[in-house]
This record gives structure tokens, sequence and C-alpha cells, in this order.
């Protein structure tokens, strides 16, 4: 199933509360139960002015409506093709390149 990094431009992301983040988690969770098993939250990083979140989801389309309902901006959406790391440097070039969403970990 394809990954998504979505990119949320939210003014202060970097100063809210954990009480704010955990509203925010709970809303989140709260629309994927909705939406059913096939939309998957991973993670997400904040920082000053974004969050970026990483989504396994059968489409786009699914993850912007995951936004819409949950009232989250989704400014950009992109499918994650491949993932690198350090060890990807040590690899044979057969494990990393081109597995979309897995890692050579």
């Amino acid at each position: 199933m394809p990954k998504f990094l979505i990119e949320r431009e939210i003014a202060g992301a970097g100063q809210m509360t954990p009480q704010q983040l955990q509203a925010v988690a709970e809303k989140s969770c709260s629309v994927l139960r909705n939406l059913g098993p096939q939309i998957q939250w991973v993670e997400s990083y904040v920082t000053d002015n974004k969050i970026y979140c990483v989504y396994i989801a059968p489409n786009e389309p699914m993850v912007r409506e995951h936004a819409r309902q949950g009232g989250f901006p989704a400014n950009r959406v992109s499918e994650i093709r491949s993932v690198i790391d350090p060890t990807t440097a040590e690899s044979d070039g057969k494990t990393a390149a081109g597995s979309s969403g897995s890692s050579a970990r």
C-alpha cells in the first residue's frame, strides 16, 4: 500500500502545548476510525510552522478526505517513492532504491 507525506501549514505548530498536540492526535484518530482500516497514520514531525505527517493509504483522495473530515490543512500530499537512510550507502543498490515505502534498515 502506498505511503504519503502530508505537509500541513499550521502557524505556530512548534509552540503547541502537549495538550493541544494530544487534541489534534485524538481528532485524527477519531477520523481514522471512521474511515476504516485502509488508512493508517504512521507518525508526524512538528516544526515551527508546519506539521509533516506520514500516512499509509490506498490513494491521495483518501488522505485528503481524512484532512477534510478532521479540519486539518493538507497543503501538499506527496506519494513516498523510496526511503533512504545512512545504511543505504552500504547497500548493494538492490534493497533501498525502488522499494516504495520500505527502508534498507
